[in-house]
């Protein structure tokens, strides 16, 4: 029997004790007899949130199913149990064993957005591991991050010694392989780290030198040991349905963010939204044939007992089995009641047969993501959608039985103007009245509910939009205060609400994306201060920050109020994306002048994703 890391009485004394505790179902116990390499996967977020992540599912399973290795789950203990275990000297722990993390081979942290940073220096601090990766020693496991956040991994270059960069199914094995092979020759920590440099997809920062221009932009990035490669290509399993995916998920014995069987239909997006960081970044597309995923939904169904399956995708409307795959899962699992849930669909390929079919089991609201409220601003960021395919969408959901409509927006994009602003109340009353005009009085169930919410515009690295400059935080809220104003006036404002984010969180997050590695020392002298669960508004102090950025003799405007030189240098440019900074130069450049690029099964527009060797840019040639 386990043996818990935290005593009855603590358990009994903090919040949603089933958080640390384990033993759920499908989770993974290995005899330490048969282990060679331990491996603590870390989602720097409670469990809540960290459980609903396809990706620490995949590596799990992943992970646990090569010889040897036994990989374990750790989450952020909530700030209750945060002081206890500061107080009571408890380090942090896996939960399948309940062992010390410390005691791990490899400790990897999952960083799926910013906002999670000093989380990370929470979960090392708490593990008492070392923060900075210069004070680690050979007892000390190798820090490893990975996720969409490693695409610029300067802020947090100091406490990794390494960066996995792009998908995970490719490397890791390898990887395992060296530090094997290192250990039986009796090598130091920095020969590991030199043999992981040497595999694709390896970033180690220490292994590089950055240098700046007195205006503190980015002079150089410049390799500081022989034969590490002057730039880290992202890693890409192109054969996705012939990989590993989780058939037996972790079942949580809580609540959890998305408590439901999810279904990666295909990863990549054609659509080229010149905003968006992981339509970018996930290139090529690449779909799961439909036998692939109905296996593994069989499989996953069956072995969780989920009565809600998800099918996950940047853009589900685009996958070319859409149809076929929600004819086969309603014949399937229609009598047991399961529901279909199709997050990121289009409204212009949203169609009428596939509503029926899914509403036939459970209504929900219906989310669509217009972007932006006028035309032009829409062809500015390539949202490629015209409010005719917007209306048309919205009448067929209406025609469907759907009375909510979810609808999301972006604040502050550029050469965005007032016009553009009030095009959101106004496109979403026009929304508003198409129900009204298209059901008729009597097979109204009641009124509809138009929900528009607004997000404020981050750049983020391998964009087009990596050049623009963000808005201060009084003139975001200004923005949000003038539609919300104009939400009121509107002829059906019965019908409709509004929802902003916060300003203060999206001056940070504009900080952390493009920062380069001097944001290390205000991390830490942040986290000094007591701050992390940052994502959460009830700790977020933007104040605390401001102050030691100021500290540092550095400045939040430098990294968000400025536009980027067509030429400069940036801190992520040691990475290859696979899409070049010659297409995306192009694209901002159609950006400000209001031109539409094709997707990419319109037209190949020479992004450099072809030369991964399939996927969409193939297409025509099978």
């Amino acid at each position: 029997m386990r043996r818990l890391a935290l005593s009855d009485e603590i358990l009994l004394n903090i919040e949603k004790p089933a958080r640390y505790i384990g033993g759920e179902i499908n989770s993974v116990m290995k005899d330490r007899a048969q282990v060679d390499l331990r491996f603590a996967f870390c989602f720097p977020d409670n469990y809540e949130i960290g459980m609903s992540h396809l990706g620490i599912q995949i590596l799990y399973d992943m992970f646990n199913q090569l010889e040897g290795v036994w990989c374990e789950r750790v989450f952020s203990p909530w700030p209750d149990l945060d002081r206890i275990m500061r107080r009571e000297h408890i380090p942090l722990f896996a939960l399948e064993s309940q062992d010390p993390v410390k005691d791990f081979d490899f400790l990897g942290f999952t960083l799926q957005y910013e906002m999670c940073y000093t989380n990370v220096l929470q979960a090392l601090d708490l593990a008492q591991v070392p923060i900075n990766a210069a004070d680690r020693g050979p007892g000390d496991p190798i820090v490893i991050g990975g996720g969409p956040c490693t695409y610029n991994p300067e802020p947090l270059a100091d406490f990794f010694d390494l960066f996995y960069i792009g998908e995970g199914e490719t490397q890791y094995e390898a990887l395992f392989d060296a530090y094997r092979a290192n250990r039986r020759a009796g090598g130091s920590r920095e020969d590991f780290l030199l043999r992981a440099a040497r595999i694709p997809g390896m970033y180690v920062p220490a292994f590089y030198d950055v240098t700046y221009h007195e205006d503190g932009t980015v002079r150089e990035i410049r390799p500081n040991r022989p034969g590490v490669p002057a730039r880290v290509r992202k890693e890409v399993e192109m054969s996705i349905s012939d990989t590993y995916y989780p058939e037996k998920p972790v079942v949580p014995t809580m609540k959890v963010i998305q408590d439901r069987v999810t279904l990666e239909i295909q990863r990549g997006c054609i659509r080229g939204c010149r905003f968006c960081q992981a339509g970018m970044i996930y290139r090529p597309v690449r779909e799961r044939s439909l036998e692939y995923l109905k296996d593994k939904a069989r499989k996953m169904i069956e072995s969780t007992g989920h009565e809600e399956i998800t099918l996950s995708s940047l853009s589900s409307s685009d996958y070319s089995q859409l149809e076929p795959l929600i004819n086969w899962l309603m014949e399937e699992y229609g009598s047991q009641q399961i529901n279909i849930s199709l997050p990121s669909l289009r409204i212009d390929a949203f169609s009428l047969d596939v509503m029926s079919k899914v509403q036939d089991i459970k209504k929900s609201s219906l989310t669509f993501a217009p972007e932006a409220g006028t035309q032009r601003l829409r062809d500015v960021i390539n949202k490629g959608l015209t409010e005719d395919e917007i209306l048309a969408g919205a009448r067929e959901a209406f025609l469907g039985g759907w009375t909510r409509v979810k609808l999301y927006f972006m604040l502050g994009l550029p050469t965005e103007t007032e016009e553009d602003q009030l095009g959101i109340p106004e496109l979403s009353n026009r929304i508003a009245a198409l129900y009204y005009d298209t059901v008729p009085k009597e097979k109204r169930t009641g009124r509809v509910q138009v929900t528009a919410s607004s997000s404020f515009f981050v750049p983020k690295p391998f964009t087009p939009f990596q050049w623009a400059q963000m808005l201060p935080k009084e003139e975001y809220l200004e923005r949000a205060r003038r539609v919300n104003r104009s939400m009121h006036e509107q002829l059906n404002h019965k019908s409709l609400s509004y929802q902003w984010h916060e300003a203060d969180v999206t001056v940070l997050e504009g900080v952390l994306a493009r920062g380069d590695r001097r944001l290390c020392e205000v991390l830490r002298r942040v986290y000094a201060r007591g701050q992390f669960f940052e994502a959460w508004s009830e700790f977020f102090d933007l104040d605390v920050w401001l102050e030691e950025m100021a500290a540092c003799g550095l400045s939040a405007d430098f990294y968000t109020r400025r536009e980027r030189a067509a030429d400069e240098v940036f801190p992520w440019d040691v990475i290859d994306a696979g899409v070049s900074k010659a297409f995306l130069r192009r694209e901002w450049e159609r950006a400000m002048a209001g031109v539409v690029t094709p997707n990419c099964r319109q037209k190949c527009s020479g992004c450099g994703a072809a030369a991964f060797g399939g996927g969409v840019c193939f297409e025509s040639k099978d």
